[in-house]
Order: structure tokens, then sequence, then C-alpha cells
């Protein structure tokens, strides 16, 4: 049996949305109910939605109009119905399709999909989800500064959340979310997918660095060996994809000095004190190592603050480098120039000090001349006395 052409219709329609055909023809009946409703309200007939039922042939598209059992389908009711019947149908298959829309990516919320970038306004960047004619939305907040996006770019994105807006449903995703990482590595090592190995902590600066604490419940198994993977091969893979991003994979601990020495990397921590009221850290570090900890623009103790949670003061040579210094903006544009504050600090504590030694120097050698002039008069006294006597 040939499919009619109002099937064929109703299920062209429920295809290209994603929907079920049961859903489709409920819309259409809820459709034409309403519109049976109007007409009678317009010929002053008062009617409730309750006491309707619409009677609608799947294959061949006839409607009946039912009421207490009866046929009450207007003469021409086909011709004066068809527009508001449209207009409903049409809104009740939105809410179907952003019910459908909705619940699906619910799921998928914290997951990593592909995304084709179809369209770039006033900094949004909207990508097409593949799925339903899906589009998910990634503004300027969720973007990686460095990263410059194109038309028909295919980009990985994490889904971050589903929103209600004055435009619809939409789908934020993002790039520059610290899970996106993690759900990079999730999706590389196979270890942490299968939970052997975990991510305990991580921080960033989107398009700079990462910082990334793991820990592995198998002593067999070495978690940031897992991370980097052969030759580096697994964290290449997902330095690649964030177009460069540097990633400091580093082991975590439940000792709180070893874990703070560790996220320091790539610097040499000789030793570290823990001030747990104040919740802070003195490190100490060699005197070649003071600018590794400190970090271009101070960054590498930056995100070790942040991994760990801990205000980490960096102990050198140049003088105690703290946590407030780099929130302050202490910090210039290079290490150098940190180095070069303290070693300013330290030339103006010498120059006091080269003060302090010179005045007491000059206070010696005062005190040295008036003795000097004492025994000089003394010495002519004594002199005077004896040609007295003679």
């Amino acid at each position: 049996m040939a499919i009619s052409e109002f099937n064929a219709a109703i299920s062209q329609v429920a295809a290209e949305k994603g929907i079920t055909v049961e859903s489709v023809l409920e819309s259409v009946k809820s459709a034409l109910a309403t519109a049976y409703k109007k007409d009678r309200r317009e010929a002053g007939e008062k009617v409730e939605l309750e006491e309707i039922v619409v009677d609608l042939n799947p294959d061949t598209g006839e409607v009946k109009i039912l009421k207490d059992g009866m046929d009450v389908t207007p003469s021409g009711f086909g011709r004066i119905a068809a527009q508001t019947a449209k207009q409903v149908m049409v809104q009740k298959i939105r809410e179907t399709e952003k019910d459908v829309v909705t619940s699906e990516f619910k799921e998928k919320i914290g997951q990593i999909m592909s995304g084709i970038v179809f369209r770039i306004d006033r900094g949004t960047v909207t990508l097409d989800m593949g799925k339903n004619r899906s589009q998910g939305v990634m503004p300027k907040s969720e973007q990686v500064p460095t990263e410059a996006y194109r038309i028909n770019q295919r980009l990985k994105v994490l889904v971050k959340d589903i929103q209600d807006t004055t435009r619809g449903t939409e789908i934020i995703v993002s790039r520059s979310d610290p899970k996106f990482v993690i759900e990079l590595f999730k999706q590389e090592v196979p270890e942490i997918a299968s939970g052997v190995v975990v991510i305990e902590a991580i921080a960033r600066e989107a398009g700079s660095r990462t910082k990334m604490a793991v820990s592995s419940s198998d002593e067999k198994i070495d978690p940031v060996g897992s991370c980097v993977g052969q030759k580096g091969v697994r964290v290449q893979s997902i330095i690649s994809e964030l177009f460069g991003e540097k990633i400091d994979i580093v082991p975590y601990s439940n000792i709180t000095e070893k874990f703070i020495a560790a996220s320091l990397s790539p610097a040499k921590v000789t030793e570290v004190e823990l001030n747990k009221e104040e919740n802070r850290a003195i490190v100490t570090v060699p005197e070649d190592q003071q600018s590794l900890a400190i970090g271009k623009e101070g960054q590498n103790a930056r995100l070790a603050n942040k991994l760990t949670k801990w205000k980490i003061d960096i102990k050198g040579i140049a003088g105690v480098f703290s946590s407030e210094d780099v929130e302050q903006g202490l910090v210039g544009a290079t290490p150098e120039k940190v180095v070069g504050f303290w070693d300013e600090e330290i030339k103006k504590a010498n120059e006091a000090e080269e003060a302090k030694r010179q005045e007491k120097k000059n206070i010696e050698e005062a005190v040295k001349s008036s003795d000097n002039k004492e025994s000089v008069e003394q010495k002519e006294q004594e002199q005077t006395e004896e040609k007295v006597e003679e």
C-alpha cells in the first residue's frame, strides 16, 4: 500500500525535527481542536477543549471533530482552520523539538562533543552540533583568548550548560573551562577513563598553561607516566588540540609538603614549612631556582597556589616572594624583573648597613682624635709644671 501524501509529510517533519510521528500527530490534533474552538467562538458558540475529540486518520489525513460522540465537523472547517492549525502545529513541534534537544543534551553536560563553526557574531561563536540541527553557543567568556576561530572550523567543545534565553534554548559550550582539559585526558588516557588514575586537582590559565595533579590506585601504574604516554604521545595529542597550551602533570600526595613541592615543578624545592593557621607555606628553593619557581609573570607560583589551595611564599637568595606579590602585581614582565626587584631591596639594605658602618667609624675616629687631643694637652701641662718647679 502506497504511503499517502499526508503520512509522508508527517514522517518527513518527524525525521527532520528528530521527534516521533506520534508526537507530531498529537500536535496536529491539538492544533485542530484549538482551531475548532476559535471557529465556534466566532460563530457565537462557547466550546471547551475538554468537550472535543479530534479523530485524525494518520494515513489519509481525514479529520472529524467529535462532541459527545457526535460528528460536529463544520462545513469547510479544513479551509477555515488551516492557517490557525498550521501556526499552532508549528509551535507545538518547536516545543517538542526543544524538549528533545534539552533532554538529550542534559545528559551530555560535562562531556566533549564536536561541532562546526558556522557563525561568528560580535565575538560569540555558534557551532552546528550535528544532532537535530542543534546549535552550540560559545560566548566570549568560554573562549580561549589565544585561539582564533573561523567559519567551517571543526572544534571539540565541552557541553557546559543549557540555558533558556529570549532567543530560545541555548546549549552553552566551552573551550576555556578546566573541565575541558579533564575530559580530553579521559578520552586520551584509558587509565583515567577506567578510574585507575584520578585527576585530583587542576588549575588552568586557558591558552597559556595548565597544572594537573594525578594519583593512582594501583602501585604498579605511574599516574604521571600514564598521562604523558610513551614518548609523550598522549599529552602531545592534547596539547595539539589546545593549540600549544603547556601542560604540567605532577604527582598528587596526601602529604601536603610533598604536594606543594611537586606543584612548583619544574623548579626544585629543598624545604617546605607550613603555617596551617594561615594556610600558608614557605618554600625554600636553590639560589638559581627562584625565577623558575615564580615563573614568567608569576604564572608558575600562581597556578601552584590554585592547584594546592595553599598560599605559597617562595624563599631564595633574593628574598621571600609571597603569594600576595603575584596578586598585587609586583611581578614584572619577566622573572628577571622580579629578581631585580629584590636586588634593589638588597642594595638598599646594603647601603643602609654601609651608612651605619661609616657612622660608627666616624664616631670612633672622633673619639680617637679626642683622646689624642687630651693626651697632648696633658703632656703640655706636665711640661709647664716642670718648668715652674725649676
